[in-house]
């Protein structure tokens, strides 16, 4: 158990800080109301999600430990619901769901 702990932390890790670089990108690059960032990573998060448990079924081409720390690390790590609530939630306060 202790084990998984630290391979689904690790992969959190890895997912949190790879979704920050995304944002920062798109944050100094891209201006507009719209979400893209959070967008973004949800669809290849859920995308790779979708690949990653297609692999681990097909046979032993991935291991157990592999598919929790690619699937509930880092694409847990890496996609947000939260953020999506949030910026959601920020553009109906401020009249602007046409954008979302």
């Amino acid at each position: 158990m202790a084990k998984s702990i630290l391979i689904v932390g690790l992969g959190g890790f890895i997912g949190t800080i790879l979704r920050f670089l995304i944002f920062r990108y798109l944050q100094i690059n891209c201006t507009t109301i719209f979400p893209w960032a959070t967008f973004l990573v949800n669809i290849i998060g859920s995308f790779l999600v979708g690949i990653f448990f297609g692999i681990s079924e097909r046979g032993n081409i991935m291991s157990p430990e592999w598919r929790i720390f690619l699937t509930i690390g880092v694409c847990g790590g890496f996609t947000t619901f939260s953020s999506l609530s949030n910026e959601a939630f920020i553009l109906l306060q401020n009249r602007e769901m046409q954008h979302f």
